[in-house]
């Protein structure tokens, strides 16, 4: 057995014949000189005489498409780099580009088993995998699995907000199906379906940290998005049980059905994992599908020392998943994972010149048709890390979060906003002079100017091109008003202690210059003001 540590895992995200890797990334990707309010546009159509026209001819050793080939691969995002901390996006294993090669050279199309032959075997297997990580059923539950045609544990996607509206349309479908007289809201709709059923109307119940995408997937589903309910979070950014509980009665009493609780497992802003058990136990209280948005955090399970955070995950009906996240995958591939396959066939659709009833074609259960065989990447990275190897990147990542917030509490001009429970955490400039003015009142004035501060730190950094941070709005509970915060994601294996200390060192350069431009007043000012 190969004694796997996390340094050899690290040289895994190195090409190989690079000698110094971040010496490399830090001359080579990250962007010195290149500022961002710079006009792409204007560079790309400057003396260009194919604007807005497909050229006539090959431009392949033009002076114009080599300079345009050039400008576009200078300034992209360098999102390998370890100070580019911002996003969900990270460095690779060097070997998915030697896959990405020979999937686009294969060219298999995953609709049909005609198109895909082993890549059909290959991503059920992947299905299998990540269904037993999640899950945990014994190898006869797969095996049964295996024999039936019928039905699907999942299917592969393009990410997140496909596998959400995946699960919300076998939810609907499922609640809504078909019943004596009445053909089911797949044939008849979603009017036809209430007035069958008796219900006044439908709801969906999120917290305020919920992904865009529930939005966007309820619209789809031509139910509306005025159907979600919003419950509020707590101090630690989870939704609130109690109030979950609240309005799953108050909707009843007004005969309205709840088709789906989501829970969170890893929330895109804060990282944060909602109290999946107690959502569970609800959920099956009042007879509901329970659906959990695991894109970000679902990779932790492959780690025995955090999996905990994500206890009652296994309750639910479904389970999106994203592995160009966490499991280190190119854009886009992600999962939708049934709890019972039964599940799927609420979802299956059939053509009578390419998904035949009864055959093994994967496109009967998803919304997508044609799709690559880039879940290729993912089964060849559970044979290369393996659970081990997962995990020891989860457990760093995790760790260098807790790193990077002790970092910031240590500082005497930074303010830790949310602690990390994965790998994601929120902090603020708040320069030492103003912390005891903000303890003490809840000035408005300084409020906003803090805001406006660190606003502009963070636009003047992405400008600089040398680190990136994002940022976002967080309400303040010991404050009592909302803050503009900056967010930063720590799953990259390349960031290091040392990149962490410069990009804290030049937001505070940032900061200190910004000061006394935008934050005109002196204590005595700042009272009365």
């Amino acid at each position: 057995m190969i004694n796997i540590n996390f340094t050899k895992l690290k040289n895994i995200f190195f090409k190989k014949q690079v000698s110094n890797p971040l010496e490399y990334l830090h001359e080579n990707i990250i962007n010195k000189n290149y500022k961002i309010e710079n006009s792409l546009e204007e560079d790309f159509y400057k003396n260009s005489n194919t604007k807005h026209q497909i050229p006539k001819e090959s431009q392949v050793h033009s002076s114009h498409f080599i300079r345009d080939f050039k400008l576009i691969l200078d300034n992209c995002s360098p999102t390998s780099s370890p100070y580019f901390i911002g996003h969900m996006t990270s460095s690779l294993p060097n070997f998915l580009l030697e896959l990405a090669k020979l999937i686009t050279e294969k060219n298999q199309n995953l609709v049909k088993v005609e198109t895909s032959k082993s890549f059909t075997k290959m991503e059920l297997d992947c299905l299998y995998m990540l269904h037993n990580l999640i899950y945990q059923n014994h190898d006869y539950f797969y095996s049964e699995v295996n024999l039936n045609s019928q039905f699907s544990l999942g299917s592969f996607c393009s990410g997140g907000t496909i596998a959400n509206l995946t699960a919300l349309w076998a939810a609907r479908n499922n609640l809504l199906g078909p019943s004596k007289n009445f053909q089911g809201v797949q044939s008849e709709g979603v009017v036809a379906a209430l007035r069958y059923y008796g219900y006044k109307n439908l709801a969906v119940i999120v917290s305020e940290r919920a992904h865009y995408s529930i939005k966007k997937s309820v619209d789809i589903l031509g139910l509306g998005i005025n159907i979600i309910h919003t419950i509020p979070t707590d101090k630690d950014h989870k939704i609130r049980t109690d109030l979950l509980e609240q309005k799953m009665n108050e909707l009843e009493s007004q005969q309205i059905k709840v088709l789906t609780i989501v829970g969170i497992a890893g929330s895109t802003e804060t990282g944060h994992v909602d109290d999946l058990l107690t959502m569970s136990i609800i959920a099956k209280k009042y007879q509901c599908h329970f659906h959990v948005d695991a894109a970000w955090g679902g990779a932790t399970m492959t780690s025995a020392r955090y999996k905990h955070i994500l206890k009652g995950i296994e309750q639910a009906d479904s389970v999106t998943v994203d592995a160009h996240k966490q499991f280190y995958i190119p854009m886009g591939l992600g999962m939708i994972l049934f709890k019972k396959p039964q599940l799927s066939k609420n979802i299956t659709h059939h053509a009578n010149y390419i998904l035949r009833k009864n055959s093994n074609d994967l496109g009967r259960f998803s919304i997508e048709g044609s799709r690559s065989g880039m879940s290729l990447m993912l089964y060849v990275s559970f044979k290369v890390f393996g659970l081990n190897g997962y995990e020891l990147l989860i457990n760093e990542s995790i760790e260098k979060a807790k790193q990077f917030s002790r970092m910031i509490k240590e500082s005497k001009n930074f303010q830790l906003i949310t602690h990390p429970e994965l790998c994601i955490l929120t902090y603020r400039y708040l320069p030492n002079k103003i912390q005891k003015l903000i303890n003490r009142d809840n000035n408005d004035y300084i409020h906003t100017k803090i805001n406006d501060l660190n606003v502009k730190i963070q636009e003047k950094q992405k400008q600089n091109g040398n680190s990136f941070v994002s940022r976002t709005k967080l309400f303040n509970y010991q404050y009592g008003y909302t803050m503009d915060v900056f967010r930063v994601v720590l799953a990259n294996p390349l960031t290091q202690e040392k990149h962490l200390k410069k990009i804290l060192h030049e937001q505070e350069k940032i900061g200190q210059n910004l000061f006394d431009t935008l934050v005109k007043f002196t204590e005595k000012e700042c009272e009365y003001n």
